[in-house]
């Protein structure tokens, strides 16, 4: 149910980082943990042009708008993450679901904007840079 009290976020999922046989991420846990926060307005998972069909369309089935690159998947995904929260005012959040320490200065220009954000890991391998960045942290155990 839509909740008029709750704040709009955008979740953005590094899915090379994210999506792989090392962590296995659940995106249904993910999204989960995203309306946690608030209304989720924005569900995307960046991945390359390599990505197999199979995960293109488990992504979409988990209610999530794959974003295919050609080039750098953390360059896209960095631009959403400072586009989207300062191009609509009804964003107050983002949800960045990443385990390594690219997105920090995406990260900073959100927070310096007024948005809160919140950073979903995994327990392998996560960067320990990352809690000192997000609002609050969530760190999923990996599925190895």
């Amino acid at each position: 149910m839509f909740d008029f009290f709750k704040q709009n976020i955008a979740i953005f999922v590094d899915g090379p980082n994210m999506i792989r046989k090392d962590t296995k991420i659940d995106l249904a846990k993910v999204k989960e943990i995203g309306k946690r926060f608030g209304n989720v307005v924005i569900a995307n998972v960046y991945l390359d042009q390599f990505a197999p069909q199979k995960l293109v369309e488990a992504v979409i089935n988990q209610g999530f708008r794959p974003i295919i690159t050609s080039g750098d998947v953390d360059v896209a995904m960095a631009v959403d993450i400072v586009y989207f929260p300062l191009k609509r005012n009804d964003i107050k959040g983002v949800v960045v679901v990443t385990r390594d320490t690219d997105f920090i200065p995406a990260i900073e220009r959100v927070k310096e904007a007024g948005k809160k954000v919140y950073v979903i890991s995994a327990s392998y391998g996560m960067s320990k840079a990352l809690k000192n960045y997000a609002d609050e942290l969530i760190i999923l155990k990996s599925r190895r």
